[in-house]
């Protein structure tokens, strides 16, 4: 028995080494791959056949594997069977995606919807009915959902995927995974940690550098991306951005203290009572004072907040992302102007200021993407059984 478990757990670790190759390296020839693993060529050929069987790799035409000239069939990640699923709870809309083995993106949907004043239970409802509905259609494109995470909008518990508060919700203490209800595994994360992992995997991603990622939404989160991992801190709060002080002489946050950030970027502060992201871009670009005026103001509320995470954190470059991504011709410009001003007598370099390349879909991606890394890093706790 103990010599079954050590065996196991061998080839448990061995396929993780072989996937990880093909995930960084990839398409590689079995001889390539013993030589980068340090595996002999028999055991690669082995953990090949096995993952090639449950649908993580593939063979995809024959090149030189550098051993003598001869040619070899190279074998990379194969998109064809395991994925993600990845979901999103926002304030006004639900969003989610499916995502293979490849990091491809496969489906992509977004549900307009008022969750503010929803009852826990009746807004988690509707997020079942929509990644019901990604399921089913996945299944239809011959996919096999591996494992699903939840953005939420606050702070969640790693371990039990509890969310402790949502100001913008309403919520408290609601553990979202086990009232999703889904046959498949369930967690939950900060949207905006998501949203900067969305930016690494499907956006700019290592051309970056060590870079912040700002979500703005109805509240503001950052996610803080170091040498291509995130940073979360020591209780995972990392990035509470929205509720920095600009102001402390400001209006009263829903958090409880007076003049954060969200207060003056957040989309609350932007839109007039009946107007949407859309309506808000046509008048920028219309030109209308009212709208130019209050995104001057929230760029330069923007760039007090982040000149203090830039001396906190050093990043080489900050993105934004959710709504500043549509405002970002509007809002980049004072936010850029005042870091300058506050941080260009005390540093040879401000971060430069970009604009995010996967916007709005950020949290879903990343949540997707999250799900294919734990994939990648012990994929014998996901084999699938073969196809008949």
């Amino acid at each position: 028995m103990t010599h079954a478990v050590r065996h196991d757990a061998m080839r448990a670790g061995n396929l993780a080494v072989v996937l990880g190759a093909l995930d960084r390296r990839g398409p590689l020839t079995r001889a390539a791959l013993a030589e980068a693993t340090g595996l002999s060529k028999t055991t690669v050929s082995k953990l090949v056949g096995d993952l090639i069987e449950a649908g993580m790799a593939v063979e995809r035409g024959t090149v030189g594997d550098g051993e003598r000239g001869r040619p070899g069939m190279a074998v990379g990640l194969s998109g064809h069977r395991v994925a993600a699923l990845g979901l999103e709870i926002n304030v006004d809309y639900l969003a989610g995606c499916v995502v293979d083995l490849s990091r491809t993106v496969r489906l992509l949907r977004t549900q307009a919807t008022g969750n503010r004043s929803g009852a826990p239970a009746e807004v988690i409802g509707r997020l079942r009915t929509l990644a019901e509905t990604l399921l089913a259609e996945a299944a239809g494109l011959g996919l096999s959902v591996a494992g699903c995470i939840v953005a939420l909008p606050g702070p969640v518990d790693q371990a039990t995927g509890n969310i402790h508060r949502a100001p913008n919700l309403g919520w408290r203490d609601v553990e979202v995974p086990g009232l999703l209800e889904l046959p498949l595994p369930v967690l939950a994360d900060n949207e905006a940690n998501l949203a900067a992992l969305g930016e690494l995997w499907f956006g700019s991603g290592a051309a970056l550098g060590d870079f912040l990622h700002v979500s703005g939404e109805i509240g503001i989160g950052a996610g803080l991306v170091v040498e291509g991992a995130l940073f979360r801190g020591a209780h995972g709060y990392a990035g509470e951005l929205g509720h920095v002080v600009v102001s402390p002489d400001g209006p009263q946050c829903r958090c409880g203290a007076t003049g954060c950030l969200e207060r003056y970027a957040g989309q609350d502060a932007l839109l007039t009572p009946e107007e949407n992201m859309t309506g808000l871009v046509a008048r920028l670009h219309a030109g209308d004072a009212t709208a130019l005026a209050a995104c001057e103001k929230a760029g330069t509320a923007l760039g007090v907040a982040l000149s203090s995470a830039v001396n906190l954190f050093d990043p080489d470059t900050i993105v934004l992302g959710g709504i500043f991504a549509p405002l970002f011709p509007w809002v980049s410009g004072p936010a850029e102007a005042t870091l300058h001003r506050r941080l260009g007598q005390m540093r040879a370099r401000v971060p430069a200021v970009v604009v995010s390349q996967v916007g709005a879909d950020g949290a879903s991606l990343g949540a997707a993407g999250q799900v294919i890394q734990r994939i990648i890093a012990d994929p014998g706790a996901f084999l699938l059984a073969p196809q008949r």
